[in-house]
């Protein structure tokens, strides 16, 4: 996550739904990702009960949990404070679907949370009303939150966000950019599910 510019030091966090159990895992509070592990990470339960683990979970623990409760299909979130897409944020300029891929990865637009301070639970519920049924969501005056069904899937997402944030405020410097309609983002959408990926029966 450093490496790709998203995060700087310990800020921004990640975790992870574990498969058949009512619990997560999530990066711990203030530890730097140079030399975080996998048994830094804290494991919860969706009450915020700490189960397992040495440090303090992430301060944004409630805004991951309420994703969760809200979303039974995500099994991994990401937050990362990336630079266009946070200055987006403290704007409070929504991402309209101006590219395929953003289309693809978030399923849309990206709405910007209303802001709330970091870590409470006016920001976490902030968080879901952007969210609805879409896999990111700029937080006010703060960041990006990602979501996947895989830690990777949802790394992708706000990599994808990023990347649509930059193109964004450079084509509004060329000119007025060019908004894909609620029909075309309909049919990116469908075409994608027929026809994006590997067929399970063509791997086997």
């Amino acid at each position: 996550m450093v490496q790709s510019g998203l995060v700087m030091g310990a800020w921004g966090n990640l975790s992870c739904r574990i498969a058949g159990e009512n619990s997560i895992v999530i990066t711990p509070s203030g530890i730097g990702y140079d030399r975080l592990s996998s048994n830094d990470m804290v494991k919860v339960d969706m009450d915020g009960k700490c189960l397992e683990g040495r440090w303090k979970p992430s301060s944004e623990l409630k805004m991951h949990l309420a994703i969760y409760r809200s979303r039974p299909g995500v099994h991994a979130v990401v937050h990362t404070h990336s630079p266009y897409a946070s200055a987006l944020a403290v704007a409070r300029e929504e991402i309209p679907p101006i590219l395929e891929e953003l289309v693809l990865s978030v399923g849309g637009g990206v709405k910007v949370a209303g802001y709330a301070p970091a870590g409470s639970v006016e920001l976490a519920d902030a968080v879901v009303t952007a969210l609805q049924e879409g896999n990111a969501a700029l937080l006010a005056n703060h960041g990006v939150v990602g979501l996947g069904t895989t830690p990777e899937e949802a790394f992708v997402v706000c990599q994808t966000v990023e990347k649509a944030a930059q193109v964004y405020v450079l084509a509004r410097q060329i000119g007025k950019p060019a908004i894909l309609s609620e029909q075309e983002v309909l049919e990116l959408r469908e075409s994608c599910a027929r026809n994006y990926g590997q067929k399970q029966e063509m791997i086997e």
